[in-house]
């Protein structure tokens, strides 16, 4: 289907939330890409940034799996997370795959190329900076908070997201930005997987030119907890709009009528999967997403 072929599609986020979106986009292959929040600083992920530095894997690692579509020993090996009691409890092996070729010198993105040729993944996966960074959260009560956990937690609302220390983000992922025909934000937690990459000068600046892309926002269809949770989907909007440096966002995907939102498209659709209904459906995604295409 010349779809596929014709257009350039970019969908930006991290975790689960994004990983269900590149499934949703693989039949678009090399024509896709995923710019992955690397903020992360808990689980398998955060022990080995804490013990190894560098950048968080773990997005990086989920969007690889989602991915993948033909069970293999790699890919068993690189899904396999190790259990019992010790050091590698919990641990990951794609994490440390991917961690290892880190410390053999292997730049970030090689090393991801390497493994998505390992594993016939078609779909580009560009990390959003390949320089160490942690999210960090100023709140109303002006107190600074470090960490994605710990933004996560916080029990006062926030009012300034910023990235700490401030890093480039990768080339690769700022041109296929310029080169994008349809942008995606989503679905995904707000302000630690969609917010991070949004948050680097260049990202933000590459959505805000590039005027011939339509620009996306699709909308969790579970409801999020902590200071993401008290914000309003205006709020939202308005946080990624002002980090695209006012470029307005064209259409917002999702499944209930917000009247509220009359300075939006909002377009109403199912997108959630028939047997779990907080997670968005990937033939639906798909479907959604060549009609904005050919619209």
């Amino acid at each position: 289907m010349t779809v596929y072929s014709e257009h350039k599609i970019v969908a930006i986020g991290g975790g689960h939330g994004l990983g269900r979106m590149l499934a949703a986009l693989a039949d678009f292959g090399s024509n896709a890409t995923g710019i992955i929040t690397t903020t992360d600083n808990g689980g398998s992920t955060g022990r080995i940034r804490h013990c190894q530095g560098g950048i968080a894997w773990g997005d990086t690692r989920n969007c690889i799996n989602q991915l993948i579509t033909e069970p293999s020993i790699s890919s068993m090996m690189f899904e396999y997370r190790f259990k019992g009691a010790g050091e590698l409890d919990g641990h990951n092996l794609g994490n440390l795959m991917l961690t290892a070729l880190d410390n053999l010198s292997v730049r970030p993105l090689d090393a991801i190329n390497l493994i998505r040729n390992m594993l016939k993944v078609d779909v580009n996966i560009v990390p959003m900076s390949e320089h160490p960074s942690d999210l960090k959260a100023l709140s109303k009560e002006g107190k600074w908070v470090t960490g994605e956990t710990s933004v996560d937690e916080m029990e006062a609302d926030l009012q300034r997201l910023d990235l700490d220390p401030e890093v480039p983000a990768t080339k690769e992922g700022v041109q296929a930005i310029e080169q994008a025909d349809l942008i995606i934000l989503g679905p995904g937690s707000f302000l630690t997987s969609i917010m991070p990459p949004l948050l680097l000068t260049e990202v933000g600046r590459a959505i805000a030119q590039n005027q011939n892309a339509k620009l996306v926002f699709v909308e969790n269809l579970s409801p999020e907890y902590g200071p993401a949770g008290r914000m309003t989907l205006r709020e939202k909007l308005e946080w990624c709009e002002r980090a695209c440096q006012g470029r307005k966002i064209d259409v917002i995907l999702g499944e209930e009528t917000h009247p509220e939102l009359s300075d939006w498209n909002y377009v109403v659709s199912d997108l959630a999967s028939p047997n779990r209904d907080w997670r968005h459906d990937r033939q639906k995604l798909q479907q959604a997403i060549v009609q904005l295409l050919t619209e």
